[in-house]
């Protein structure tokens, strides 16, 4: 792509025009090769400006800035080069990434209908839901997510549960070479606030539920909610078609008056003032039945999926389903060979021959651990819940002792253990969690090493009982100040598993 064409799709202050062709789009100067644009902005943890030199020497063609000192610099030292400015305030350089990215990919989000899914719990499993719904009538899809990355089927790990425009845009232009037609993608509040999604043509926008989280960033629940409303109002992009909303939720309202679409909203639930909810429900360990009551007709929906919260989750995969034009007879089809999403509510192979049940779930806010063990205690029937579960480092502090209160409420023997300590101490993070079980009286003990805590929960088991992993779910390491060492909670229950109850 000519950079003369690159500036007409680019909001800019000043730029250089040059005869250049630009192949590529890098922000991280390590990735750079020749005939790439390098966007340089300042990020909340580095400046990319600082790296524009190492950018040049691996072969950059072309410079987006959002430093009028290093526009200024480069233009004097090198007056040839193909170089922009961008406004530095209202994320101008995330804005300008997006701009110079679906330039460069050919607009591939413009052959993609877009799905996007956020709230605080259920975000994971409600867009794993809805790929298979779409994939059960034959449509191709990319899956952005916190657990995997999907194109077209084929499955590889994410970093982040929403990327940097840059790399959303790749993944969707490398879809549209596969035949993707859908992309689906949970859109965090971080990558929301930070406009990582700018320009995005969202169809179908889905709001799960808003519960305490992440106020370590955000700072309160109002700001919190302000970022999540945004996938509603459009993010440098048209609103959304269709707002599929829990109407169960609190925060429900605050989305739907931040909805500019002109279309309509799904409102999803249990109560009568969802004009898509579930009734006469009945759980079942690996089966869930309801009736789906829409406002043309009725319908019995049998599923694999557990729980009650796995009600929500598809509720809203199934009105979003809808809303990309599925029938009701190919929704209730889909949902009864649904897959649950990994490290959701995973049954530990083997665990139930040994007379009890493990289960490994993400759970890791006290608003999703109440719903973990509401969930276990509506199939432990005679059994007890046994609970192992910690909380990460460098987040958000006053979780802790909220989480100790719900798993000592909720459980009949309590593990605490280490999650993610990151730079913190984890002894000290496990008082914090103290305090809150100790209100409780529970039967409580405490273990920092994550792998014995395992053991000493499985350890514990008796028939009937319901052992949960809580907190990491999907995860396959754990982080601490000096390291990170690989670490699964399924594979090491499956261990214990192996050696304590042989």
């Amino acid at each position: 792509m000519r950079w003369d064409e690159l500036l007409r799709e680019v909001t800019t202050v000043e730029a250089v025009r040059a005869k250049v062709e630009v192949r590529g789009v890098q922000y991280d100067s390590r990735r750079v090769r020749a005939g790439d644009a390098f966007v340089a902005m300042r990020g909340g943890v580095t400046d990319g400006n600082r790296f524009l030199d190492a950018a040049l020497q691996k072969g950059a063609t072309a410079v987006v800035t959002d430093s009028a000192e290093m526009f200024a610099e480069l233009r004097g030292r090198q007056p040839e080069l193909a170089l922009a400015l961008v406004e530095r305030e209202k994320n101008g350089g995330r804005r300008a990434l997006a701009e110079v990215s679906a330039a460069v990919f050919g607009h591939p989000e413009k052959k993609l209908k877009i799905s996007a899914v956020t709230g605080t719990n259920g975000k994971t499993t409600t867009a794993f839901l809805l790929e298979q719904m779409l994939q059960s009538v034959g449509r191709k899809c990319v899956l952005l997510g916190t657990i995997e990355t999907h194109v077209a089927g084929a499955v590889r790990a994410s970093e982040h549960t929403t990327p940097e425009s840059r790399d959303i845009l790749a993944l969707f232009a490398e879809g549209v070479r596969a035949g993707c037609t859908e992309a689906v993608m949970e859109m965090s509040s971080h990558a929301l606030d930070q406009e990582r999604v700018w320009g995005l043509p969202v169809d179908v926008a889905i709001f799960t539920n808003l519960t305490q989280d992440h106020l370590d960033y955000h700072g309160t629940m109002e700001r919190y909610a302000k970022a999540k409303a945004r996938l509603f109002e459009g993010v440098g992009g048209p609103p959304p078609r269709v707002a599929v909303i829990n109407d169960d939720a609190e925060y429900a309202g605050r989305m739907i008056d931040a909805y500019a679409g002109e279309e309509f909203v799904l409102r999803y639930g249990t109560t009568e003032s969802a004009n898509h909810r579930a009734e006469n429900v009945r759980l079942e360990l690996g089966r869930t039945t309801f009736d789906f009551v829409t406002p043309t007709a009725t319908v019995r929906v049998e599923t694999p999926l557990s729980g009650r919260v796995n009600v929500e989750n598809l509720l809203a995969a199934m009105c979003a389903a809808l809303a990309r034009g599925l029938n009701l007879e190919q929704v209730v089809a889909a949902a009864a060979k649904l897959r649950p999403a990994p490290g959701r509510f995973e049954v530990v192979p083997g665990s139930r021959s040994a007379g009890f049940t493990v289960v490994v779930d993400y759970a890791h806010t006290d608003d999703a651990l109440k719903n973990l063990l509401a969930l276990a205690r509506d199939f432990v029937g005679d059994g007890r819940v046994i609970t192992m579960f910690g909380c990460g480092g460098d987040r958000d502090r006053t979780k802790r002792p909220k989480m100790g209160r719900v798993a000592g409420a909720g459980s009949d023997l309590v593990v605490v253990t280490s999650d993610n300590p990151r730079s913190e101490r984890p002894e000290a993070i496990l008082d914090e969690v103290m305090v809150g079980i100790r209100e409780t009286g529970v039967e409580c003990v405490v273990e920092v090493d994550r792998a014995r805590a395992i053991a000493l929960a499985i350890g514990a088991a008796r028939p009937g009982d319901i052992v949960l992993l809580a907190g990491k779910g999907h995860e396959k390491v754990q982080i601490f100040a000096d390291k990170t060492v690989a670490f699964d909670d399924v594979a090491e229950a499956e261990r214990v598993l192996r050696e304590v109850r042989p």
